[in-house]
């Protein structure tokens, strides 16, 4: 058992331990754009953060027209982001200092993301991370995608965890809403600012309104001790 008494931290991917969206925009706005939707804006795209990509891909076809079959958009888009995040692909510098403290206390942890198996595996493996995070649950393998609590149940299932016991780390509201509803607590780090008063937000229970900025490594673990405390 590790100093924390027990706790199982699961992390979001997308915008939580990588800064991601900025290739999921381009990889959708070049998609949409052999599609015949022109001018897909960031704007537009943020309205997806913290959506699997197949729920994405679903709201596209309903939002834009698009006949073509879901499939074939997903394989457009994945081939898009894989190549872009292959490029480049930044981890939060204090997010991969809180794995590795995690991991050197031998905190049980996994990863829980909307994306597609192929991108999750692609990103742990360019940045480094899949030497301390080998539990990885794709959107694809549940039933449903956040905000419905599937993933992080089956990650802690995954992981042999009570859900009581477990800790997610998100950027996206529809995230925090999934682990208030898996019974879990939640650390919240917005990725887009503006949707830090956004009701998914609200059962946080810890909620860093400054995001990456305000998050350190070393004052996440306190966090986790105290919570470990008042939790037994």
């Amino acid at each position: 058992m590790s100093t924390l008494g027990g706790l199982s931290v699961i992390f979001d991917l997308d915008g939580t331990l990588v800064d991601s969206e900025p290739n999921y925009y381009e990889a959708g706005r070049r998609t949409l754009a052999e599609y015949g939707v022109p001018d897909f804006s960031w704007a537009e795209h943020e309205r997806y953060v913290g959506i699997s990509t197949r729920e994405t891909i679903a709201d596209w076809r309903e939002r834009y027209g698009l006949s073509a079959p879901p499939e074939e958009l997903l394989a457009v888009k994945n081939r898009h982001y894989l190549r872009l995040a292959g490029a480049s692909t930044r981890v939060y510098p204090q997010m991969r200092a809180f794995v590795e403290l995690l991991a050197a206390e031998g905190v049980p942890r996994a990863v829980a993301s909307g994306s597609s198996p192929e991108a999750i595996g692609a990103i742990l493996a360019c940045t480094g991370l899949d030497r301390h995070l080998r539990t990885v649950v794709p959107a694809d393998e549940v039933a449903h995608g956040k905000p419905a609590p599937d993933i992080f149940l089956e990650a802690a299932r995954r992981l042999g965890a009570d859900p009581a016991d477990c800790v997610v780390v998100e950027d996206a509201a529809p995230g925090a809403a999934a682990a208030h509803a898996a019974g879990m607590r939640c650390i919240a780090i917005p990725y887009v600012a503006a949707q830090a008063d956004a009701p998914g937000f609200a059962a946080a229970d810890l909620l860093l309104r400054g995001g990456q900025e305000e998050f350190t490594a070393r004052a996440a673990y306190a966090w986790l001790v105290e919570s470990a405390a008042r939790h037994p």
